[in-house]
């Protein structure tokens, strides 16, 4: 027997409707590449879509083509979440800060037939057009009077929404059709396509918003510093559509004074970023001795979040951390670590050491960890095996990939290495390739990372696994140290005793002025290993176990 409700389909569109119905006069505010702030209202927002999807099929864009977007965050890049995947095709986020060969490869492998970007990019597409078979139109989003000189034919993203009227109806279909396609960062071999669908972004902006995810509501005033290009930005401009918040976009311009300066006008109360951007806030703020009159948490994602910066955001500024874990191929949000109300009566101490875990899946995702013949493994907190992932917004196979697919009975293999505790947090204690195997035992590189980064004279640290006569692999720390700091390799090492097990204390310090960073912010650690595989560790300068 059938249950005998309405059928509506979840779709993109739906949410921007909502928003525009029940969130009308809610505030967007943009910092743009043309260096001024623009401000409108959801329904601006959403007549403007419904102008630019209709603009897109004067464009000739069919359903399912792809729409790319090499962008910052902000509102003509809201416009194109909508209206592309609202109208039936498949939007496409190009992250700029990928090599331009991989950039090239993406936009081929994924077809794309329009390529709206901010002027910020116009060096990079005049550099990349004559590799762009598929693009048919290339669409500056700005407008006329900022429209720039160029040998290549352009369109004005202004223009093209000011052509139309907003007499649109959004189309209905089938939930499952594809919305958007985000590539993984590609650190290994060309980047993979993910897929999403519209019923897997509308369920995944639910699980964001609840009160155990980002906790979003209408009361807040959002800035997503992670990039719209990065994983559809969290899923944040789904949720924040979805449940009326005022969303601030930052623009190309993420260093600390910048940031801290929207957050000050803007009155931010939640943003969500990476952890190399928040060290920059918050050494603005600490130079400054500046303070924060808004702003209640922050989503920390992407790599690990340092104790240090942990405990500084809660006890300095009171900012409440959430600690979250994710990654393209789950749309992303994993898990979250909000703490219960019996933890949140814990000594600070042991709190932290819970939020300093990636947290708890809300209902939708699933998690476990195997050993290396696929046994699940208890959750005691101790036992580390290779992390699984399933849900309803998790990839259940690559782009382009037709029957190849990654899964393992059911599951997803993220790579990562992890233990899950008795109430169910996850904490992520290395990537598969990047953990440390001494002597057949294996040390936790993010631990000794997360180590360091608390030391009040370390910038960042990154420690990789090298090659050891005797143990296989000893760690080695490679460390940016802050300004004018004299810090010596005694000192550094003198700062982990009584906090890990003796063996697991690195054998040497590497000091450089910079660690390569990826994409989206993350350490490279590729490059460390490739530049010190010969760094001689010797055996007796190394800890025994």
């Amino acid at each position: 027997m059938l249950g005998q409700m309405m059928q509506q389909p979840l779709l993109i569109s739906s949410l921007l409707q909502h928003a525009e119905r029940h969130h009308g006069r809610q505030e967007i505010v943009s910092r743009r590449t043309e260096g001024d702030i623009h401000r409108y209202t959801f329904a601006d927002m959403a007549s403007r879509s419904r102008r630019l999807a209709k603009a897109l099929r004067e464009l000739g864009v069919e359903a399912g083509e792809r729409v790319g977007t090499l962008a910052w965050n902000g509102y003509r890049h809201l416009e194109l979440y909508f209206a592309a995947s609202g109208s039936g095709a498949v939007l496409h986020t190009l992250n700029p800060r990928l090599h331009p060969d991989q950039l090239a490869w993406i936009v081929e492998h994924a077809q794309d037939q329009v390529l709206c970007f901010d002027l910020t990019f116009l060096p990079q597409i005049e550099a990349l057009a004559g590799r762009l078979a598929s693009v048919r139109h290339l669409v500056v989003m700005t407008d006329r009077a900022h429209m720039p000189a160029s040998g290549l034919s352009l369109v004005c993203y202004e223009d093209l929404v000011g052509a139309q009227d907003d007499h649109y109806s959004w189309p209905a279909f089938d939930e499952n059709l594809a919305s958007s396609l985000c590539y993984t960062s590609g650190t290994t071999g060309n980047p993979k396509g993910v897929l999403y669908s519209h019923r897997s972004t509308v369920l995944h902006a639910y699980g964001g918003a609840l009160p155990d995810s980002m906790n979003l509501s209408a009361s807040d005033c959002v800035l997503p510093v992670v990039p719209m290009f990065h994983v559809n930005a969290w899923g944040l401009p789904y949720s924040a559509c979805m449940v009326g918040a005022k969303i601030v976009f930052p623009g190309p311009a993420l260093d600390g004074k910048s940031l801290y300066d929207l957050f000050e006008a803007e009155q931010v109360t939640m943003s969500a970023g990476v952890p190399t951007v928040w060290q920059g806030l918050l050494d603005h703020v600490i130079a400054g001795g500046l303070r924060f009159s808004a702003m209640k948490r922050t989503v920390i994602g992407g790599s690990a979040c340092p104790l240090a910066m942990l405990r500084a955001f809660e006890e300095d500024y009171g900012i409440h951390v959430i600690h979250g874990w994710g990654m393209t191929e789950t749309s992303p949000f994993g898990s979250a670590a909000v703490l219960t109300g019996a933890q949140r009566c814990l000594p600070p101490e042991q709190r932290y050491a819970i939020q300093a875990k990636q947290g708890r899946c809300v209902f939708g995702i699933d998690l476990k960890v195997v050993d290396d013949s696929g046994a699940e493994l208890p959750r005691d907190g101790a036992s580390a095996g290779h992390l699984l992932v399933r849900g309803p917004w998790v990839l259940a196979q690559y782009y382009r990939q037709d029957g190849d697919s990654p899964l393992v009975d059911g599951w997803f293999p993220t790579g990562d290495i992890a233990t899950i505790d008795a109430d169910g947090f996850m904490q992520i204690t290395d990537r598969t390739k990047d953990v440390i195997k001494s002597g057949g035992e294996w040390i936790s590189s993010i631990e000794l990372e997360n180590i360091a980064m608390g030391h009040p004279e370390v910038s960042m640290a990154a420690c990789i696994g090298v090659a050891h006569a005797k143990w296989d692999e000893r760690p080695l720390l490679v460390v940016v140290r802050k300004p004018d700091s004299a810090m010596n390799r005694e000192q550094l090492l003198d700062y982990f005793c009584g906090k890990i097990a003796k063996w697991w204390t690195p054998d040497d310090v590497v000091f450089v002025d910079e660690i390569p960073l990826g994409a989206t912010g993350k350490m490279l650690k590729g490059p460390l290993r490739e530049r010190y595989q010969r760094h001689f560790l010797h055996a007796h300068q190394g800890n025994t176990h």
